[in-house]
C-alpha cells in the first residue's frame, strides 16, 4: 500500500492541480467555520515592473470571480462544495482520505484520488502517496475505480481526466506514479552510490488507464536516463549534450524519492503532458502522441523524439546549461497550461513554492510562455538553456516574503483573469488579479482550490443546496 497528503480545487471547467496541505497540518474545518470571511477589506501597495511583476497585499472581495469552490481537507474523507460566502451547499463522503487530487468534471462528477494505507504500512511511505483513483457521482456513488498500489508501484499527488470520445467508455485516466528499483538496479544505471542512502530508486512515471481498467499508454522515467558519473554503467554521456535526458545524478538528494513529481496536466491541442517534478525545480514536457513502444524510446510520436523530453524550463543546471544564477523555479508545484478561452491560453502557471530561494524563501505565481512552434516542437540552440528567459507575469507579496507556502499548493487562472491561489501550509485561498491586488477568500483548512462558475449548467443551487441538473 502507499499513502499520504490531500487537495482542494474549485473548478471552472479547467481542470488541474493547485493547491495542498501539509499532512502534519490538522484538521480543524466544520461547516460552521465556513463563513469566516471578510467582507471588505483595504486595498494596499501594488507594484509594478518592466517584467510586469505585481506585489500587493490585500484588496476587496467584491473583485473575486463568482462561483463555487470544491475541495476536500486534509485528514478527512468528505468533499466540500462551498460559495464564495463561505456556505457549504454540497458534500460527498468518500471511501478514503484525499491522495492530493480531487477535480470537479464537466460530466458532473469528481475525480478522486485517495489513499489507500496508513504511512507507515505504504511501501512508498512519502508525502503525496495515493494508490487509488476513483469517479464519483453527485449521490456520492463510486462509478469506477483503479487501484495502483503495490510493493514495486504507487500512484501519487495527482491524475488528470482526458474525455476522449462521445461516450463515457471512451474516457481515460492519467496518472503519476512511483516505480520501486533495488540498489543494484540504480547503480547499474548509473547511480551515485553516495545517492542512495535509502538502499533503493523511485524513478517516476505516467500511466493512462481506461474505464475497462486497462493500462493503455505508459512513460518512465528510468528509459530516458543520462549520467556522467561511471563510463562503466549504463546510460553514459555527455549531460550538456542530451537536455531531452534526465541526468540521473543531477539533484544531489539521496532519498528513494528523487523525482518527486507532483502535478500532471494535458493539453489536448499539442497532445503533450507538463509535469512538475519537484525535487529538480523544473517543469518537463514529454509527447503523447506516441505508443507506449515509442514512450519507451528515443523516436516516434509527433515530435519524433519518442519519450524523450521535448522541453524543461525552470533550472538549466539540470542539464548543464546554467548556473545557480539561471534557475528560476524552487521546488514548485501545480504546473498547468491556461485552456482554451481564457487569459493567457496556452501559457503555463506555476505556483514557485521558492524554498530555498537564495534570496530568500518566498513564494510566487509565475506564468511562462514557452517557446513551442507551430509543430509542436521547441527550438533549443546546442549549448543553451530553454527560454523564457524570465516570466510574462509574476505576482509575489509585498514584501515577498509575506507569501511563503513552503510545500504544495497551487494557482488556476480564472475567465476574469484572476488567479485563484492556495496556500498550502496555512490552508487557505484567496485570488489575484491581474495588476497584482490580492483578493480575500477564506482561511480554511484545505488544499488545491479550483473555482465552478455560477454559468455552469450541471447544477443549480438555491436555499444553501445545490442539485445536479445532469
Amino acid at each position: 500500500m502507499c499513502t499520504k497528503k490531500l487537495l482542494i480545487i474549485t473548478l471552472t471547467l479547467i481542470i488541474s492541480l493547485a493547491c495542498s496541505l501539509f499532512s502534519g497540518v490538522s484538521d480543524q474545518m466544520t461547516v460552521e467555520a465556513a463563513n469566516a470571511i471578510p467582507s471588505a477589506v483595504e486595498t494596499v501597495t501594488i507594484e509594478e515592473t518592466d517584467t510586469d511583476t505585481a506585489t500587493s497585499t490585500v484588496s476587496e472581495q467584491g473583485n473575486a470571480f463568482e462561483g463555487y469552490n470544491l475541495f476536500v481537507p486534509i485528514n478527512t474523507q468528505e468533499v466540500y462544495l462551498m460559495d464564495n460566502d463561505g456556505t457549504v451547499v454540497h458534500s460527498w463522503d468518500t471511501e478514503y482520505p484525499p491522495g492530493n487530487s480531487v477535480y470537479f468534471l464537466e460530466n458532473g462528477k469528481l475525480l478522486y484520488t485517495g489513499r489507500v494505507g496508513s504511512r507507515k504500512e505504504a511501501a512508498f511511505n512519502q508525502d503525496g502517496a495515493g494508490g487509488i483513483v476513483q469517479l464519483i457521482d453527485w449521490d456520492g456513488n463510486i462509478t469506477w475505480e483503479y487501484e495502483y498500489s503495490s510493493d514495486t508501484h504507487c500512484q501519487h499527488h495527482d491524475a488528470e481526466f482526458l474525455p476522449n470520445g462521445p461516450g463515457d467508455t471512451d474516457d481515460t485516466v492519467l496518472m503519476i506514479a512511483w516505480q520501486y528499483k533495488t540498489e543494484a538496479e540504480a547503480l547499474a544505471a548509473g547511480r551515485d552510490p553516495s545517492l542512495l542512502a535509502e538502499g533503493e530508486l523511485w524513478p517516476g512515471s505516467v500511466i493512462e488507464v481506461d474505464m475497462d481498467g486497462q493500462i493503455v499508454w505508459e512513460w518512465h522515467a528510468w528509459d530516458h536516463l543520462v549520467q556522467d558519473y561511471d563510463v562503466t554503467k549504463a546510460n553514459y554521456g555527455v549531460v550538456a549534450e542530451h537536455p531531452d535526458l534526465i541526468d540521473l545524478n543531477a539533484v544531489a538528494i539521496n532519498a528513494a524519492d528523487w523525482m518527486h513529481s507532483n502535478a500532471v496536466d494535458y493539453n489536448a491541442e499539442l497532445g503533450q503532458i507538463v509535469l512538475s517534478v519537484h525535487s529538480f525545480s523544473e517543469i518537463w514536457v514529454i509527447d503523447h502522441s506516441t505508443t507506449t513502444a515509442e514512450a519507451a524510446g528515443h523516436t516516434g510520436g509527433n515530435s519524433y523524439m519518442g519519450g524523450d523530453l521535448l522541453y524543461r524550463w525552470g533550472n538549466p543546471q539540470t542539464y548543464d546549461a546554467g548556473t545557480a544564477a539561471d534557475q528560476q523555479l524552487f521546488h514548485q508545484h501545480d504546473a498547468e497550461w491556461i485552456g482554451a478561452g481564457l487569459p493567457g491560453e496556452g501559457d503555463i502557471l506555476i505556483f514557485n513554492n521558492g524554498m530555498r530561494r537564495p534570496d530568500g524563501e518566498y513564494s510566487s505565481i509565475v506564468e511562462i510562455v514557452t517557446p513551442v512552434s507551430v509543430d509542436g516542437s521547441y527550438p533549443l540552440p546546442p549549448g543553451s538553456a530553454y527560454v523564457p528567459d524570465e516570466p510574462v507575469w509574476i505576482y509575489t507579496a509585498d514584501p515577498p516574503t509575506d507569501f511563503y507556502a513552503r510545500s504544495i499548493s497551487g494557482v488556476q487562472r480564472l475567465p476574469n483573469g484572476n488567479m485563484l491561489t492556495c496556500h498550502g501550509g496555512e490552508g487557505h485561498f484567496f485570488e489575484v488579479t491581474p495588476s497584482g491586488e490580492t483578493v480575500s477568500m477564506t482561511p480554511r483548512k484545505t488544499s488545491h482550490p479550483r473555482r465552478i462558475p455560477v454559468s455552469l449548467t450541471l447544477f443549480t443551487c438555491q436555499n444553501e443546496t445545490c442539485t445536479i441538473t445532469l
